[in-house]
């Protein structure tokens, strides 16, 4: 299997008053197809990790390989093209602009790419029965539930068919029914297209829709874990793992089914 991501030895240390480790000697791969959730307390170094893989961050020591590319390597301009074709961003915040109807904040990073309307009508075409959104293409960000803004936000993340995406707390602000349409959502990307996905997640019930859960504690590696044929056994064993790991964690606004 092709690798997607690749981190060697991450350290990442933040200099201020006082010196904080982050990250500390982390390793981690991603292969192409995978979901894979990281998990730990607040303050474990998970969204400092997800920023190390984005490319948002660099780390202090250490080497980052994303689909064979070392990104330490890019000029600004070069990252932040390699970074709007490569990957695909979801956060809890959704970030829609709120001028721009639902169809316009999906083709955006199109646009940006001067790609041929034509081609944009076609991804959009594709995209919007998947997200359930084809009523909703002329509409403003105001006028949408929660639930259809990140679906919304999903296509945005989508259109331009990344290699990897980066979700943080992706159902974070979402109620349960919408957040179980956004995990599966993912889950069918994942599956049809083949898109690597790395979930930063609270929830025990978001993680068990991935195929891993690396736990990380204190900016280290703790332990991981692979999906089992069911879901309420895979789900048992990432409760017993947090269990282990301490800390606070949320309760999950997700129903197992």
């Amino acid at each position: 299997m092709k690798q997607i991501v690749k981190l060697t030895e991450i350290t990442k240390i933040y200099e201020s008053k006082v010196m904080k480790r982050a990250l500390n000697r982390l390793s981690f791969n991603a292969e192409e197809g995978e979901f894979i959730a990281i998990m730990g307390p607040s303050g474990s170094g998970k969204t400092t990790l997800l920023n190390m893989i984005s490319t948002v961050d660099m780390p202090t020591y250490g080497e980052i390989l994303i689909d064979g590319i070392e990104p330490a390597k890019l000029s600004k301009n070069e990252l932040a093209l390699f970074r709007r074709r490569h990957l695909g961003f979801v956060f809890q915040e959704i970030n829609l602009l709120n001028m721009l109807t639902v169809e316009e904040n999906i083709v955006l990073p199109l646009t940006l790419d001067g790609m041929s309307v034509e081609e944009m009508e076609k991804r959009v075409a594709e995209l919007i029965c998947k997200l359930e959104l084809k009523e909703l293409l002329n509409k403003l960000p105001d006028e949408l539930s929660g639930g259809q803004a990140q679906r919304t936000a999903i296509g945005r993340a989508l259109i331009h068919r990344p290699k990897l995406i980066l979700a943080d707390e992706p159902t974070g602000n979402l109620d349960s029914k919408s957040a179980k349409d956004v995990l599966e959502l993912l889950t069918e990307v994942n599956e049809n297209e083949k898109t690597t996905i790395v979930m930063v997640t609270h929830d025990p019930i978001a993680a068990s829709y991935c195929d891993r859960v690396l736990f990380i504690k204190d900016g280290e590696f703790f332990n991981e874990i692979y999906k089992d044929e069911r879901r309420q056994t895979f789900y048992q064993r990432i409760l017993n793992v947090l269990s282990l790991l301490g800390g606070h964690h949320d309760v999950s606004t997700v129903r197992l089914s």
